[in-house]
């Protein structure tokens, strides 16, 4: 945990640093990948509609001595074609049928009720209309695009209309995703699905929502210095926040995988099954798009500003300068301590060049002006004889 924690603060204060922003075209590939897959599920196989959303009868029977076979013979022989009949984890049966008439649903209920021996009041019946059914799906989705709408003027005030462009499009990555998965699963798509699409739906928002926010702030004033481009403040906050925006998974992940897995894989305990993937699927996209897709998005829209252009090109003039400087200080330093090595001392860089040149300096005034000839003071007796 401590290693975890000391990236998470090498990663904030800069000095580790993922190029997320500037390879976003691995991302966009690997996203494609995703989204193809999903697609070619939804188009080959598409979503296994409940009847909630087609229309039907569904007859779940108590657990007992009826085998599938037995129960779907006896629905076909009350007049239903292509029943689909499963056995569920608890030993239940459920069998879902076509629209059928008062008459044809007692019929059902009677022959279920003698084939498996369990009396009529044990047997669970449900019957949807196909009109029910396309008022579900309506209202789904008026309530998804009026979420988009509210979601576009929040991002546009708050932030602006790039960000807000981004993160839709990290939203219809998240939702095509998972409906792909859905398709390829083949789970049935009830109510407990939408809830649970649209409830990762404001999941992502929330994550990119946090990044963005981070974008925002190491931006601000941007364009008054030459020191970082637009895309290296955005790929900074994006550093800044992946270890938050991970751990914020780990933790909303969990208990859904073992409801997923645990749960519907091991125990055989279904119910919440459908609404467990859209969850589980859901999260996991919404965490890769609001890093890896919102905000190289977004800066591949802030590149196409003239204030931007100019900001990067500032930056590129500024550190070639730099660069340049820095060579030429590192040859004048070699030359110097190559003269020095020449001149019989030791070669210790700059500062040890201009300790000999100032010896050497002395020796030549030295040699120049010679000794000081001072005259002699002759003796008081000598100069008394003369």
């Amino acid at each position: 945990m401590s290693k975890i924690g000391n990236l998470g603060s090498h990663l904030y204060s800069g000095e580790v640093s993922y190029d997320i922003v500037g390879r976003r075209r691995r991302w966009y590939a690997l996203s494609g990948v995703i989204l193809l897959l999903a697609l070619l599920g939804l188009g080959v196989r598409g979503l296994n509609l409940g009847i909630e959303f087609k229309g039907g009868a569904e007859f779940v029977i108590p657990a007992s001595s009826c085998s599938v076979e037995s129960a779907r013979d006896a629905i076909t022989g009350a007049g239903a074609q292509d029943p689909i009949v499963q056995q569920l984890g608890n030993g239940q049966i459920r069998a879902q049928t076509a629209e059928l008439t008062a008459e044809q649903s007692a019929s059902v209920l009677t022959n279920l009720s003698t084939a498996c021996g369990v009396p009529r009041t044990d047997i669970k019946v449900q019957l949807v209309g196909s009109t029910w059914g396309g008022e579900i799906t309506s209202k789904a989705i008026q309530g998804l695009l009026i979420f988009m709408v509210a979601v576009t003027i929040f991002l546009s005030i708050y932030f602006e209309w790039r960000m807000a462009v981004a993160a839709l499009v990290a939203l219809v990555h998240d939702l095509v995703i998972t409906i792909g998965i859905y398709a390829l699963v083949g789970f049935e798509v009830t109510p407990a699905t939408v809830i649970g699409i649209l409830t990762i739906l404001g999941f992502s928002l929330y994550d990119t929502v946090v990044v963005f926010d981070k974008v925002k702030e190491n931006t601000k004033g941007i364009l008054g210095q030459s020191r970082m481009t637009y895309s290296e403040a955005a790929n900074l906050a994006v550093n800044q926040t992946i270890v938050r925006s991970i751990n914020t998974s780990i933790v909303a992940l969990l208990p859904v995988a073992s409801i997923l897995f645990v749960g519907a894989g091991l125990l055989g305990a279904g119910t919440l099954k459908d609404l467990a993937l859209a969850l589980f699927v859901g999260t996991a996209a919404g965490t890769y798009s609001s890093i890896f897709v919102a905000t190289p998005f977004m800066c591949q829209m802030k590149e196409k500003q003239p204030a931007i252009k100019a900001l990067a090109a500032r930056v590129a003039v500024r550190r070639a300068g730099l660069n340049k400087k820095e060579a030429q200080r590192a040859g004048r330093g070699q030359v110097e301590g190559s003269a020095v090595a020449d001149g019989g001392e030791p070669a210790a860089g700059v500062a040890a060049g201009v300790g000999t040149a100032a010896v050497v300096h002395k020796e030549r005034a030295h040699r120049t002006t010679g000794p000081r000839n001072q005259p002699k003071n002759t003796a008081r007796s000598k100069r008394s004889k003369k």
